[in-house]
């Protein structure tokens, strides 16, 4: 590949960037393990709910999970609920074709894992009332989900930051919960959304190579917008707080642990030879980052004082 003075189509950019496709779908494949969604799901807990079954009925007192960890279990498998959603809008912008069509499916395939072992456990372990669930899934499913971003550089930014984030609330869920059955369940599920940020992050390496002052705009652009695939569901801001104030993802997270980390590795601050339009983009997210950074210390400043107040 060679660095471009024009902008390149969107097509161009997919024939470009195919053999790198190739080559990450390669190592993708040779360092992901296989794994079981039932073998992470305590099945010996399980007791028939009321119904047509005529079983118990869910109580809160089922579970002693934390409400913080329950509201962010919650919202990670709604958010993975829409896969429909994103394996269209995936596929529509990198087709289903060759090397991008074969990463498209085997992602899609890897990340159904997610949803359906979540939604187990919650079931067997009567985390949450399973109808509460149901229909809070129909009505984020039917809401979808519709990217924000215009074409295959914006995109591929957005997805190298969110699978790393989405890693991330994972992880910490599951270290919140106080349960180690779904501790080691959603380790698991975010190995996997590790390796999904990897590809995508060399994805767009890749891209910093070929276009630099188009990737760093598409870059800024995603940045500077940035919201997690769950914000249309019911309640997001509400529940979004309560998982900022438990400390499984907040500002200081967002930008100390996915957007630098991220960043860092393009070395977006030391590329070389960008247009005036390129340099432009990096001033700006220059700007946006130390904007970041001293909101994350104002939150912080809030969630302290508000814990202290509450253990006095």
């Amino acid at each position: 590949m060679s660095i471009t003075s024009r902008p390149l189509t969107q097509t161009e950019l997919l024939l470009e960037l195919e053999p790198v496709v190739g080559r990450e779908l390669d190592r993708h494949l040779a360092v992901a393990r296989e794994w079981f969604p039932h073998e992470y799901v305590p099945w010996s807990e399980g007791r028939t709910f009321d119904g047509v079954l005529e079983g118990e009925a869910w109580s809160p007192e089922d579970s002693s999970i934390s409400e913080a960890a329950r509201v962010s279990l919650v919202v990670n498998l709604l958010t993975e609920d829409n896969l429909p959603s994103y394996h269209h809008e995936i596929a529509t912008t990198f087709g289903r074709d060759g090397a991008w069509g074969t990463w498209v499916h085997r992602w899609t395939a890897e990340e159904g894992r997610h949803g359906i072992a979540i939604r187990d456990y919650l079931t067997v372990t009567r985390a949450v009332d399973p109808v509460t669930l149901e229909r809070a899934r129909m009505s984020h499913m039917e809401n979808g989900f519709a990217t924000q971003y215009d074409g295959m550089l914006r995109q591929l930014a957005y997805v190298s930051f969110q699978e790393l984030a989405t890693r991330i609330a994972h992880r910490n869920t599951g270290r919140v919960s106080g349960d180690g059955v779904c501790e080691r369940l959603l380790s698991r599920v975010a190995a996997d959304e590790n390796l999904h940020m990897l590809f995508y992050r060399n994805l767009l390496a890749a891209a910093f190579e070929l276009a630099p002052s188009q990737t760093m705009r598409a870059v800024t652009d995603v940045v500077t917008s940035f919201q997690m695939p769950g914000q249309g569901m019911e309640g997001f801001p509400r529940k979004s707080v309560t998982i900022a104030m438990a400390g499984i993802y907040d500002l200081r997270q967002h930008s100390d642990e996915v957007l630098l980390p991220v960043l860092r590795h393009w070395k977006a601050f030391d590329i070389e030879g960008l247009d005036a339009e390129g340099e432009q983009a990096r001033e700006e997210l220059s700007a946006f980052l130390a904007q970041l950074d001293a909101a994350a210390a104002r939150f912080e400043e809030r969630r302290e004082a508000r814990r202290a107040r509450a253990e006095a």
